[in-house]
C-alpha cells in the first residue's frame, strides 16, 4: 500500500482542538476503504501538522481530509523508506 506524507497548516492547536481533529480523522477513516493513519508530528514553531498515512491513492488521502475537515497544503507520496539501521 502506498504511503503519503501530508503537510497541514493548522496554527497552534490546544489539546482539546487536537483531540477533536483526531476524532474527526478517525471517523472519516472508518468510512473509507484502505486509509490508515500511521502517525503525525506537530511543529508549533511552524504551525504545521505533518501526517503519515497509507492509502490506495492520493485522492483517498484528500477525500479523508475533506470528510474530516482538515486542511491539506501538500501531499507527497513516499518513494522509499530508509532508516539508519540500513547503513550499519
Amino acid at each position: 500500500m502506498p504511503k503519503y506524507l501530508i503537510e497541514r497548516s493548522v496554527g497552534i492547536l490546544s489539546p482539546e482542538e487536537l483531540e477533536v481533529a483526531a476524532r474527526r480523522s478517525l471517523a472519516a477513516i472508518a468510512e473509507l476503504e484502505g486509509v490508515v493513519w500511521i502517525r503525525s508530528y506537530i511543529s508549533h514553531a511552524d504551525g504545521k501538522l505533518y501526517c503519515e498515512y497509507e492509502a490506495p491513492n492520493e485522492q483517498a488521502v484528500r477525500e479523508h481530509a475533506r470528510r474530516a475537515g482538515l486542511p491539506v497544503d501538500k501531499v507527497s507520496e513516499v518513494a522509499l523508506e530508509i532508516s539508519p539501521a540500513m547503513f550499519r
